[in-house]
């Protein structure tokens, strides 16, 4: 096929030999094969951001530094310098987390190279070598849903481990090779202890992939990873604790009864203590 223009420079750079064919083409990024060497590889070309998936992106870049102060201002400022930086912080987050994910054992695509807009990195395949299909695209055994769901829900937890929510994860994130379940698209993964928002991805992230694979495995429905996870996160209990899908429930109901004495006392005092104090104010008004 015809070289497309984004990928001429690494061809010029002899980063990659020849444009193979075009895979798939989203909102973020079209993507290509390409061949480096004697190696077939994946080349994402990321898409100019718009006004519009620039504010949906505002929960996602919360809690992340810019170190070069002009360079946040411009940012903050939205200047066209800004937005040239924001794109570019945007994509190497990515990059940073095929990185450093992959390093945690976390089962991502290997990076090779980012250059010009443009992430080189692993063509995911399947036993055959044929490129590896999204998850939605299956249909799976009970046995396979329950496995792929147990990988994932671990990958979760790892990712976590390292200070990370995906933020974006669902069935169309996530490739499935010989192994197993390969999870892409990070240019959103948020840190979880400073985004505020990263407990409810967390859990937006388990539902996508609870909900698709509770087709094939009903019991998954049942189940609350999520709440348990983010708990044992929160209490300095990860990776040790053992999951089971379930969060404890009080035993006791609550007593309707107690709770709302103890509103009406309080109401009480804070009644009582504005009586005082508007008393003191009045015997200290400066009498006519």
């Amino acid at each position: 096929m015809k070289t497309p223009k984004r990928l001429e420079p690494l061809i010029e750079e002899g980063l990659i030999d020849s444009v193979i064919c075009q895979l798939m083409s989203g909102k973020e990024a079209m993507i290509y094969m390409v061949r480096s060497g004697e190696q077939i590889r994946c080349a994402k070309v990321y898409k100019e951001s718009n006004k519009c998936n620039f504010h949906q992106r505002v929960c996602y870049t919360e809690g992340r530094k810019t170190k070069n102060s002009r360079r946040a201002r411009a940012i903050e400022n939205g200047s066209h310098y800004g937005r040239n930086a924001r794109e570019e912080s945007w994509q190497s987050t990515e990059v940073d987390m095929l990185c450093r994910l992959g390093m945690a054992g976390i089962r991502v695509p290997k990076f090779y190279n980012f250059f010009s807009g443009v992430l080189l990195m692993e063509l995911v395949t399947d036993a055959g070598g044929n490129v590896a299909p999204r998850l939605n695209d299956l249909i799976l055994t009970p046995k396979q849903a329950r496995t792929y769901h147990k990988i994932l829900i671990e990958q979760i937890v790892t990712m976590l481990c390292a200070g990370i929510v995906h933020g974006d994860l669902s069935p169309y994130n996530v490739l499935v090779d010989s192994q197993g379940p390969v999870i892409i698209d990070l240019p959103q993964a948020v840190n979880a202890a400073s985004n505020f928002q990263a407990r409810h991805m967390i859990k937006r992230d388990i539902d996508n992939l609870t909900t698709f694979l509770s087709r094939f495995t009903p019991e998954l429905a049942q189940s609350d990873y999520a709440a348990e996870i983010w708990s044992y996160y929160q209490r300095g209990k990860l990776p040790q604790a053992r999951l089971t899908g379930t969060v404890k429930q009080l035993d006791k109901p609550v007593n309707i009864g107690n709770v709302l004495q103890i509103i009406d006392t309080a109401i009480k005092k804070e009644i009582a203590w504005q009586r005082h104090k508007q008393t003191r104010w009045n015997n200290h008004l400066p009498q006519c």
